[in-house]
This record gives structure tokens, sequence and C-alpha cells, in this order.
């Protein structure tokens, strides 16, 4: 699969309406909108939870050094992440 071009200077931020919460019967972290619910695994919550001003590449970093795996491999991961909740209409990116 193509990693999806997402510009590493872009800031992704949760839409207008969607919230991150946690699900009070699973303890999973979800994403909440109008239309619906979203469960998220593990990754996209570290990703999600990293989108409050910070850059792709400031996340992908730090993702790297807390977990210490392969920048560039992680990079594509997020990058992947980020462009299906975008195209879902649950991030922006700025």
């Amino acid at each position: 699969m193509q990693t999806p071009t997402i510009a590493g200077s872009a800031q992704p931020k949760l839409a207008r309406g969607v919230r991150l919460q946690t699900d009070f019967k699973t303890g999973n972290s979800v994403l909440l909108f109008p239309e619906g619910i979203l469960e998220l695994n593990e990754t996209a919550e570290e990703i999600i939870t990293r989108c409050d001003g910070r850059t792709v590449s400031q996340i992908t970093q730090a993702l790297a050094e807390e977990y210490n795996v392969d920048l560039e491999m992680l990079a594509a991961d997020v990058r992947e992440t980020l462009a299906d909740l975008q195209r879902r209409k649950l991030i922006e990116l700025i």
C-alpha cells in the first residue's frame, strides 16, 4: 500500500464536534462524533493523544523515541492512520 502524502509539517487536530473519550464499559479510547463512535486501537490512541498542536514529524519522532522503533516504518503507520481518520472527517490537518 502506498504511504499517504501528508506533510511532516502538517498539524493534525480533531475535527469540530469530535472528541476523544474513554468508554466506561470497556476502558478503551473512542472518538465520539455526531454520527457515531469509533473505538481506537492502541496505535491510533497514541497518535490522537499527541494531536495537540504538534506536527506529524514531531508526533512520529516522539513515538519512535518512546517505543524505540524504526522511524521510517513508524512514519508510514502514522501517516496511514491520520489519512484514514481524515477520510472519515474525524481530524483536520492545518
